[in-house]
């Protein structure tokens, strides 16, 4: 016998709910290959530049410092300078229009600050991206020559009280405090670059090319190119905000740094590294993720996903000399439980370091997971301080789809190495064509779903959820927009075992394309419709 609940959308909570941590989630494109480009569409050509050096931009027409506390437009038809930090306050909205270049001056570090409450537009297109680069005269310009931009928003950290000064010397803080909103707006920024930003002011107190601290859900980021940052390219701490299309290029540091608390998604990442360049300090890493520098247990644990990163390396031949700083393609640590699917890393000294007893607890746990991974030609070991094999033996476990090859020219990528203009495509025949994993859920737990039907699609006034139940326990249904940004709760309590139908009310619903959620403690099954 089917049970039947009714519940009406115009109900459903408002606000902050965090995801079911799972590649199954609908903001992942479910494409057949790994890494982040197929073999025909290269989405960095137009709008990526790989010789910032001696790029001609114009004069300054307008210096902005201090702070700016009204609602402002940038306009292209200017040429803007920041000098020292630059705060946009609580509540004012700062709008770049597309083709804007802004300067970052090098002589007062000139930062763009985005603080709690405030917002970023942004918005470039491809034809014509937003700008921000190095004051310096074209052919001086080099790493850290300016700031870099800062956001900080609402959404949740892991720090004690919820909430953190920003590092690097900017005064504001970030967290949402006793009151987060993981579904926190701080804008959009779309089709920018970020040309040699990225202080390290002391150790380990730095400003990166784009730091993102407390950022949350429904702040807009893709197509973004971060230029020889003197720090990381990306670095998150905390927050919940997704993007796509990130390119981290000639970094310093890391590229994709994840601390505090970090669970956001990210999908179509490239990293290309210079083999001369790497950081003396902690070393050069491509990813590098903790839960926070102590390695606590302290919540929301670091749980970010990544799928569909390409990471080129510093060791393009055998014969290429690296600078002795370069590390490990992927340094996962102190309580991580960051997921990879989907990505390749080639030419790096070392491979896949799950580095202490908590990341690697958390790995044999199931709640640190890397599924459809390539390491290609690492000049070192493949799986550093493994003298047991309990990396290795996880990575190779066939369920998974990782590999390893000899060498990266086995990728057979078109002419990644070419740094004035490299092209990310793999070749007919790649073998990073196919192969994608996009299951798996935490805990390796299967789910208890069975067939999930949903009628009628498109729906009109009610939608009717079939599902049957193996087991007793508690279920929740939630429905998400297209960007898999949860509208809300519509559903939380206990069922038994059986067949359930759920009936959802979308009077309430605009047109256009949603998903159903439904979780249980150990599940999560995802199903389209239309309304």
């Amino acid at each position: 016998m089917k049970k039947l609940s009714t519940i009406a959308l115009g109900l459903l909570i408002a606000g902050s709910i965090n995801a079911q941590h799972s590649i199954e989630n609908p903001f992942f494109d479910q494409v057949l290959y790994r890494g982040a480009f197929d073999a025909t569409t290269l989405w960095t050509a137009g709008w990526t530049n790989w010789d910032a050096e001696n790029t001609a931009y114009g004069a300054t027409t307008i210096t902005k410092s201090g702070e700016i506390t009204a609602n402002e437009t940038w306009s292209a038809t200017n040429v803007y300078k920041i000098e020292g930090f630059l705060y946009v306050r609580d509540g004012v909205t700062l709008t770049i229009e597309a083709g804007t270049v802004i300067r970052g001056d090098k002589t007062t570090k000139g930062t763009l600050i985005i603080e709690r409450g405030a917002k970023l537009s942004a918005i470039g297109t491809s034809a014509n991206p937003i700008v921000f680069t190095s004051n310096e005269a074209a052919g001086s310009r080099d790493y850290g020559d300016w700031g870099g931009v800062v956001i900080c928003g609402k959404a949740a950290i892991n720090v004690p009280g919820g909430e953190a000064q920003i590092e690097g010397g900017p005064t504001s803080f970030y967290g949402g405090a006793t009151t987060p909103n993981d579904a926190d707006n701080s804008g959009t920024l779309q089709y920018v670059r970020i040309e040699f930003p990225g202080i390290p002011f002391v150790t380990d107190k730095e400003i990166n090319g784009l730091t993102l601290g407390g950022v949350g859900s429904a702040t807009t980021i893709d197509h973004i190119q971060i230029y020889r940052s003197g720090d990381d390219s990306y670095e998150w701490f905390g927050g919940t905000v997704n993007a796509k299309y990130l390119v981290a290029s000639f970094g310093w540091d890391d590229d994709f740094d994840t601390d505090y608390g970090f669970s956001g998604m990210i999908q179509y990442a490239v990293s290309l590294r210079d083999s001369s360049i790497a950081d003396p300090g902690s070393g050069s890493n491509g990813f590098e993720s903790d839960n926070d520098g102590s390695g606590s247990t302290n919540t929301p644990i670091t749980s970010p996903i990544f799928s569909n990163v390409s990471m080129f390396g510093p060791k393009v031949l055998t014969t290429t000399v690296i600078n002795t700083n370069y590390k490990r393609a992927m340094h996962l640590r102190r309580n991580t439980q960051i997921d990879i699917y989907n990505s390749f890393f080639a030419g790096y000294k070392d491979g896949l370091f799950v580095d202490g007893s908590a990341a690697r607890q958390n790995l044999a746990d199931g709640e640190l997971l890397l599924y459809g991974v390539t390491l290609a030609y690492c000049s070192g070991v493949y799986f550093p301080d493994d003298t047991v094999n309990v990396v290795r033996n996880y990575f190779n476990e066939a369920s998974r789809g990782n590999d390893t090859l000899l060498t990266h020219a086995a990728l057979q990528i078109t002419a990644p190495f070419n740094y004035g203009n490299p092209d990310f495509r793999p070749m007919a025949g790649s073998p990073v064509l196919s192969g994608s994993i996009f299951t798996g859920i935490e805990n390796n737990q299967v789910s208890v779903f069975g067939v999930v039907v949903l009628y009628p699609n498109p729906a009109t006034d009610v939608v009717n959820i079939e599902y049957s139940l193996n087991n007793s326990g508690n279920v929740s249904i939630e429905v998400l927009d297209i960007q898999g940004r949860s509208l809300g709760l519509g559903f939380n309590e206990n069922q038994n075992a059986g067949q359930q139908l759920v009936q959802l009310n979308v009077n309430n619903l605009s047109d256009g394309m949603y998903f159903v959620r439904i979780t249980s403690a150990n599940s999560s099954n995802v199903v389209r419709f239309f309304r």
